[in-house]
């Protein structure tokens, strides 16, 4: 059945969201992701949309009633739009006639089309726009510069404040007066909640970083990225934190490192009052450094882990090993045996999840120290759990630099023996 107008709306603004995310398809989104995502939401909008609606809304759910005005609004607001109603007259205004008389079909439906082809009647209405339509869309990555526009005429880089660790504060020094516009942006990382206007005639904006990792920032002027700057925060040593809104909290080195392992134990939760029941807390362990010439396509990897809380909510004990790139990730998920059934595996470019794949060998008993190996070579890549091959991938993407793993897990944990090798020479955590 062919969906009403409203309904191609909807597909469009989760379109542009998962774009601006750059998580990849949400098909393969699993239940952390969803409350990533409605926290991004929260920080910006200052509306809480559940887990429960936004799985409705991406199809993750049966439910067939519509979003709510209030749910549309909030979306669009996220998407970068003053409401739903604004939104719609955006995409709506793409469907008018262009300068040569032609008739361009709005952003909604080409998208529609092009991800439902199979309806015959609207490809045969549509296809010959097809193209025109889709170099309408945003993609994951922003339009470079056009030719027409002197990138020497732009400045952009930033500073950061401490050397090592988080918080870290970041000053962003920009010239971006050359603009023809009052559209200069500044993206501070993968989160659109990170994307800021800033005034054409400024030259500093400052921001926060709370949590590790490697981005590429972007000044942003009319619509093309004009210059960009590598900005890396790394997490001097290990890293233990819980995560929570405003800003996370930090436990002390000598709290989570003890005994040649990172451990965070329900005595050190209580001591900063924080409980199992009802929701336990969300944890990370973080190790972000300079690992040399270490790549994504050839290396050794492995880590010996456990999440000794199984009670609640997190019967299913999910956790997730990663491994950060300077401008990739690789996401290896573990669960409990019985739940195996929502399992996302992520790996430079090659998604994949337990809905279309066989991932029951990422179950485990976590309880107990569970052995994590995974082995790349020449972009191939072979994953043991407990020493049992769990899956094997060829990559797409371009190798690139590796700069450190964190760990994801629920409520108690811990990790050692955790180690890189390559060409020989082994990397010790």
């Amino acid at each position: 059945m062919t969906k009403n107008g409203e309904e191609l709306f909807v597909d469009r603004c989760l379109l542009l969201i998962e774009n601006k995310l750059g998580w990849g398809k949400s098909e393969s989104w699993v239940n952390y992701d969803f409350e990533k995502l409605s926290d991004a939401i929260h920080e910006q909008t200052n509306v809480r949309l559940s887990i429960t609606t936004l799985k409705r809304i991406w199809g993750k759910l049966k439910y067939e009633s519509a979003p709510t005005l209030t749910t549309l609004n909030t979306l669009a607001q996220f998407a970068g739009y003053e409401d739903w109603r604004i939104f719609k007259q955006n995409e709506n205004s793409i469907g008018k006639e262009n300068d040569m008389g032609e008739v361009v079909p709005s952003q909604a439906q080409a998208t529609y089309v092009a991800k439902k082809s199979r309806y015959y009647y609207w490809f045969l209405l549509i296809v010959p726009f097809a193209l025109l339509g889709y170099a309408l869309i945003p993609v994951r990555k922003e339009k470079t510069a056009p030719s027409d526009v002197d990138r020497s005429l732009f400045s952009f880089r930033a500073d950061k404040m401490v050397t090592e660790g988080v918080p870290n504060s970041v000053l962003f020094h920009y010239d971006a007066r050359a603009a023809k516009t009052d559209s200069v942006y500044i993206v501070q990382t993968w989160d659109f909640s990170r994307k800021k206007l800033v005034p054409k005639d400024g030259t500093v904006h400052s921001a926060i970083y709370y949590y590790p990792g490697y981005f590429r920032t972007k000044l942003i002027v009319d619509n093309a990225v004009v210059k960009e700057h590598d900005l890396w925060i790394t997490s001097n040593g290990w890293l233990c934190l819980a995560e929570d809104e405003p800003l996370p909290l930090y436990f002390r080195k000598e709290e989570c490192i003890r005994d040649n392992k990172v451990e965070i134990n329900e005595n050190t939760l209580k001591a900063y009052h924080l409980t199992l029941h009802p929701k336990p807390p969300r944890i990370r362990f973080f190790n972000q450094r300079d690992l040399g010439d270490l790549t994504s396509d050839n290396f050794i990897f492995e880590t010996t882990l456990k999440n000794d809380f199984n009670q609640g909510t997190n019967a299913c004990q999910p956790v997730q090993v990663l491994i950060q790139c300077k401008d990739d990730i690789i996401i290896i998920p573990l669960a409990a045996k019985t739940c195996v059934g929502d399992l996302g595996l992520h790996f430079c470019g090659y998604s994949i999840t337990s809905k279309d794949a066989d991932l029951s060998n990422f179950g485990a008993d976590l309880m107990q120290w569970t052995h994590l190996r995974i082995e790349t070579k020449d972009k191939q890549a072979v994953i043991y759990v407990n020493n049992k091959q769990a899956y094997v991938l060829t990559f797409p993407n371009e190798a690139t630099g590796i700069v450190g793993v964190q760990y994801r897990f629920n409520g108690t944990g811990a990790v050692k023996d955790t180690w890189f090798e390559n060409n020989g020479k082994r990397i010790l955590f």
